[in-house]
């Protein structure tokens, strides 16, 4: 079973004064250093400060009352949980997040603070899934992939119909991929609505198992992603490489200190506050804007702008005052 453009534009009815229909930024700035006209697709303006909050809502309303009523579960490092925790909320319904250790504070925080309840696990993709599962098993909630699942990618594709409902028509549109739930749903819409040419998807070099993949046309699950990039440390599925495969153009890796440099420059000139994984596309956009042969200067290019959830407690410890 797949999903299609026509059903996300239904997911996208359905999330209309429910989901934030976030801004599209300009900067003649990053015009100016890349040669494109670049519009930024502020996710991190969207509930939970992620895009991951239409998946999560999308999913969570297409289940049945019996589901509703014993919960839902999720493994998650930050976004996709504070996701499903307000998602949950909205419909009354129990939610379970299991979180690994290291998962980032501010993200846990937030995730108990939408009501959710957090179960720790091992901070790797087994002891996340195992401890998801035995819990399944006890209590017979439903599991929500946080991206492995049509209903999410419905609900993330939902970004991409409201940037051409404002622009109409691009030459590009670059978003993260870690499980590969934006990037699917970003693809679809662009290729079969064809009013997007190119889809380019962006990851860190030291987590770069969807370049990978994608390079070899077979599903790679293996590597210890270290990145700065917390959100994109997870591997593709077998669902999301399928789309993937068939309707992104390239993927382009970027190194930690490019990602840096994003943050930096997001932060300085355009005033937002944005995660790590949130900035990728803007590196790969500044890449992109060096080498690439299929952009001409002046190509109409969107970035989409995953999340802003970043822990900036040692930031504002240098304006405390001191004693």
């Amino acid at each position: 079973m797949s999903t299609s453009f026509e059903k996300i534009r239904l997911a996208s009815q359905k999330l209309q004064n429910i989901a934030h229909n976030t801004p599209l930024l300009t900067s003649s700035t990053l015009n100016e250093l890349t040669g494109f006209d670049v519009y930024i697709k502020a996710e991190n303006f969207q509930r939970v400060g992620a895009f991951k909050f239409r998946g999560a809502y999308n999913a969570i309303s297409k289940l049945s009352d019996d589901q509703k009523a014993k919960g839902v579960i999720t493994h998650s490092s930050g976004n996709h949980a504070q996701a499903i925790a307000l998602a949950g909320k909205l419909f009354n319904v129990k939610t379970v997040i299991v979180m690994p250790k290291n998962a980032p504070e501010v993200k846990v925080l937030a995730t108990k603070g939408y009501g959710a309840e957090v179960v720790f696990s091992e901070p790797n993709v087994k002891s996340r899934e195992d401890t998801t599962e035995s819990l399944v098993q006890q209590h017979g909630y439903t599991f929500i992939h946080p991206y492995n699942n049509n209903d999410v990618i419905e609900g993330q594709g939902t970004a991409t119909v409201e940037v051409l409902d404002k622009l109409h028509s691009l030459d590009a549109i670059i978003t993260p991929v870690g499980g590969g739930g934006l990037l699917s749903g970003t693809s679809i819409v662009a290729k079969e609505s064809k009013k997007i040419k190119f889809v380019f998807g962006a990851e860190p070099e030291q987590a770069d198992d969807a370049f990978r993949s994608f390079k070899a046309k077979t599903l790679i699950k293996e590597g210890t992603p270290n990145t700065i990039a917390d959100g994109l440390r997870t591997y593709l599925s077998e669902l999301t490489f399928g789309y993937i495969s068939k309707y992104v153009d390239e993927i382009i890796t970027v190194s930690e200190q490019e990602i840096v440099e994003a943050m930096k420059f997001l932060f300085q000139r355009m005033k937002i506050v944005v995660e790590p994984s949130g900035a990728v596309p803007v590196a790969a956009l500044i890449k992109l804007s060096k080498s690439s042969s299929a952009l001409k200067k002046g190509s109409k290019v969107a970035c989409i702008i995953s999340g802003g959830n970043i822990d900036l407690t040692e930031f504002f410890k240098k304006f405390e005052a001191t004693p």
